[in-house]
């Protein structure tokens, strides 16, 4: 049986992130990503909202790199991931649990979402428009859908 172990997340870096080597002289990232769901409270009126931290293990070496030069407290993060929890042993000998997100050493994912005019100096993402009919393939927009869909799409097939 086939399965899927797959983690987005969209969220805020808590801290700086933690770089260390391993003893091969990879190096391994870890940070905390923040996330948050905000509703109003159907008795009260109130807003309210729930932070969910996530530790993520990063050993991609290219990402890592990444996140030591362009991540810091406060960046806002797409990632992807899998999730993996491991055991181990505290300072008091106790054996104990915990559940990352592994950005591993050939899979994962990051998107910095930061815009340049909070001092990321990493390009932004490109967009629709930085794109023509060639690079796209000539692909449906909304707006060819739409006029497709109401049977109003001129189309130019030679054939």
């Amino acid at each position: 049986m086939a399965g899927l172990n797959k983690v987005l997340l969209i969220g805020n870096v808590g801290k700086d992130p933690e770089i260390r080597q391993s003893a091969d002289g990879r190096k391994i990232v870890n940070l905390s990503l923040a996330t948050s769901e905000t509703w109003k409270d159907k008795t009260s009126g109130e807003r309210q909202e729930k932070t969910e931290w996530h530790r993520v293990v990063i050993f991609n070496q290219g990402l890592a790199d990444i996140a030591e030069q362009y991540v810091k407290k406060g960046s806002k993060l797409f990632l992807s991931g899998s999730l993996r929890t491991r055991k181990y042993t505290d300072g008091n000998g106790l054996e104990r649990y915990t559940t990352e997100i592994v950005l591993g050493a050939y899979d994962g994912e990051i998107l910095l979402l930061d815009s340049k005019d909070k001092g990321n100096s990493f390009p932004p993402p490109a967009t629709a428009d930085d794109y023509d009919d060639r690079t796209t393939g000539g692909a449906f927009t909304p707006a060819d859908y739409q006029r497709a869909k109401n049977g109003d799409l001129n189309d130019e097939i030679p054939f």
